[in-house]
């Protein structure tokens, strides 16, 4: 009896089921058994064109991540805890560990290069031999001292010590001595560079030119722009001492020293002092021709290496600069790309190229010797929140090549369309 009562269970339930693919009208009514059911089948309308775009608009290629969740950047205080906790530990024994090593490669590149410079057989050598001989100790006494600028960048964020005075005095000798770059002034622009990074108009060390108002554009910019191609040896040159675009470093004028009191100004110009005595001593020792092939023509080669790192840190197909009324700190911050030089230069030039996001979002809480766990804490982070997208990081092993082809291209021109306007 059991089995009879679910075996009719099982057949209304199927007839019902059936039923809904029958017109609405039709009833349904088995003669092989005494139990019967109608049952009305629903019939939903096909919607029409009109009916599917209001309920699902069309979308393009813009519309991917725009203003959802994820392209929301995270704030500061999210992507510390993203962080391993020694990140903020800023060591005074290893910085100075780093500012040794690299005050011993200069010291003996540089005296090398010295030695070859002044010897005999350089003396007696046609002018070309003079050169083979130069030029590979000039390319690695620049680098060197490329890497101890990067030292005296950590000195002008305050993450070489916690003590201010061992900052500066590492800043000086690293900075207005080594690298001839008056440690002061240039730790005040670059702090305003930091603070407003990828700003249209309140970023500092990066001027930026929209692409489709060149016409209108200074004649003596648009001369610049049209001799771009042989600026690039001496593009440190002109910001520090011409003071373009931030202003003087050397001669105290221009927008970042609006406002600023004579203690300012008195304390910058300590280390102007510096600088100027460290090169006039050497050039009245040297002579003017062995100053300039031992001291300036690797200062040429650690210039190209400062400009190249910072343009590409800066620059990208798909980045964008902001105005007052989008722009924030951390959206800034990760405009800014990670670069891949290769594992030795990356670590040589303490992680300069390659950990630049954690320094933009970080720079002066986080030593260089920090960077490289940060940055893989924060990429394993963003992608834990499916924004691993947000962060950008490009494989640069061609990086001279690199830099020749996209400032021949771009120059510091972006599109409007790169410009977040509202």
């Amino acid at each position: 009896m059991k089995i009879t009562k679910s075996l009719v269970a099982f057949t209304i339930a199927l007839s019902s089921t059936c039923s809904a693919f029958l017109p609405s009208s039709s009833n349904f009514h088995s003669p092989n058994t005494r139990f019967s059911t109608a049952v009305k089948s629903t019939v939903l309308p096909i919607p029409t064109k009109d009916v599917l775009k209001k309920m699902q608009p069309e979308l393009d290629e813009n519309d991917l991540y725009l203003d959802g969740p994820n392209n929301e950047v995270p704030k500061a205080g999210e992507v510390m805890k993203m962080l391993p906790a020694e990140t903020w530990n800023i060591d005074t024994p290893t910085s100075l560990f780093y500012f040794g090593i690299d005050f011993l490669a200069v010291a003996a590149t540089m005296g090398f290069l010295n030695t070859v410079v002044t010897s005999e057989l350089y003396h007696s050598s046609p002018i070309f031999l003079q050169g083979m001989m130069a030029a590979p100790l000039q390319v690695m006494a620049g680098f060197a001292m490329w890497c101890m600028w990067c030292i005296g960048h950590d000195a002008g964020h305050s993450v070489v010590s916690k003590s201010k005075r061992v900052n500066r005095i590492v800043g000086e000798i690293a900075h207005s001595m080594i690298c001839l770059t008056p440690f002061k002034p240039w730790a005040k622009s670059h702090r305003k560079h930091h603070l407003g990074h990828n700003h249209l108009t309140r970023d500092y060390s990066h001027q930026w030119f929209i692409r489709e108002e060149s016409d209108s554009l200074h004649p003596l910019i648009k001369l610049s722009h049209k001799t771009r191609n042989l600026q690039l040896p001496i593009l440190y040159f002109v910001y520090l001492f011409l003071g373009v675009p931030d202003g003087g470093h050397v001669l105290f004028y221009g927008r970042m020293w609006e406002g600023e009191s004579n203690k300012e100004k008195i304390n910058s110009l300590a280390s102007v002092g510096v600088s100027v005595a460290t090169a006039a001593t050497l050039w009245y020792n040297m002579g003017l021709a062995d100053f300039t092939v031992v001291c300036m023509i690797p200062w040429c080669i650690m210039s190209f290496w400062l400009f190249m790192v910072t343009y590409l840190q800066h620059h990208s197909e798909d980045g964008k600069l902001y105005t007052d009324d989008t722009y924030t700190f951390e959206k800034g911050a990760f405009e800014t790309v990670d670069r891949n030089y290769g594992k030795w230069i990356n670590r040589m030039s303490h992680h300069m190229m390659d950990g630049h996001v954690i320094h933009h979002l970080f720079f002066e809480r986080v030593p260089h010797y920090r960077l490289e766990d940060a940055t893989k804490a924060l990429v394993h982070g963003m992608e834990a929140r499916g924004q691993g997208h947000l962060y950008k990081h490009i494989d640069t092993p061609n990086f001279t090549q690199e830099i020749i082809k996209q400032f021949d291209e771009n120059w510091f021109f972006v599109n409007e369309d790169q410009v977040v306007r509202k």
